[in-house]
């Protein structure tokens, strides 16, 4: 195929991603009431899933302060067009999130015709593993990030006469980039692994920066939650984790190659 032959595949790649993710936040826009009264706002509610968890946690280990009964704060429009505006952002989120597994895979058939077939047996699983990832930094971000930041941030007050009343615009900011940073930061192994199959990244090399490593997630941490310590504790330590484990996924591939490369040694010595 021609550069000019490429585009056009690429092009048709990309608008049959756009429109998936058009058509789903079409869907998401129709069905607004569900979409801001349990996704939405959901995470402001007492009775939201995480909150019941805490509560049960705290049943069993007969501690109350677990159980979470009102989150002291209102949200507010305060420009004309805020809800409007804020309704449009949400679907156009939810789009994309429900979208992504089939954009990827849109992007991947693009790009997997033109890999070598060592490279593609490598790479077999990749959107299986993207999606998964990716599912479970959206839940971790939508059930664990979300509610806790904002029952911290509700509840933190620098005096009693100060209320807290959250434009809408603020409060959809902060949850949707809690979810959509926390399924991109998950990426980490996969960007590890893909790194690592190229040299770029070793076990070794991961492993003496491991400490510079903290400092960069809790950067990442600030730029990507609200400016409160909890947030960035939160998304601070499975990041970490994840750290860890993309060292074990690097030591893997280290591994393999070394194994492979000494064989083709072995064969040509034998040669």
């Amino acid at each position: 195929m021609s550069f000019i032959d490429h585009l056009e595949e690429l092009r048709w790649h990309l608008i049959r991603s756009l429109i998936a993710i058009f058509v789903i936040s079409i869907v998401a826009f129709v069905s607004v009431d569900f979409v801001f009264n349990t996704v939405i706002l959901g995470p402001a509610k007492p009775d939201f899933w995480t909150f019941r968890m805490l509560c049960k946690l705290g049943e069993l280990i007969n501690s109350s302060a677990l159980c979470i009964e009102d989150i002291p704060f209102k949200i507010q429009s305060r420009q004309m067009t805020g809800q409007f505006t804020m309704h449009i952002t949400s679907s156009f989120v939810i789009g994309i999130i429900v979208a992504f597994p089939y954009a990827f895979w849109e992007f991947w058939r693009f790009i997997s015709p033109g890999l070598h077939m060592n490279e593609r047996s490598v790479s077999r699983g990749a959107v299986f593993s993207v999606t998964v990832l990716f599912a479970l930094g959206i839940m971790f971000g939508y059930y664990i990030m979300a509610p806790l930041s904002v029952n911290f941030l509700a509840n933190y007050q620098v005096s009693e006469l100060v209320y807290n009343e959250f434009d809408i615009t603020s409060y959809v900011g902060t949850v949707t980039t809690l979810v959509l940073g926390s399924g991109i930061l998950f990426q980490l192994p996969i960007v590890v692994y893909f790194l690592s199959k190229i040299g770029v990244v070793t076990p070794s090399l991961m492993k003496a920066y491991r400490k510079h490593s903290i400092v960069v997630i809790l950067i990442l941490g600030a730029m990507l939650t609200p400016p409160d310590p909890l947030s960035q504790v939160l998304i601070a330590l499975p990041l970490f984790g994840l750290y860890q484990f993309s060292i074990l996924i690097s030591s893997s591939v280290y591994r393999r190659q070394r194994k492979k490369e000494m064989l083709e040694q072995k064969k040509y010595t034998q040669s």
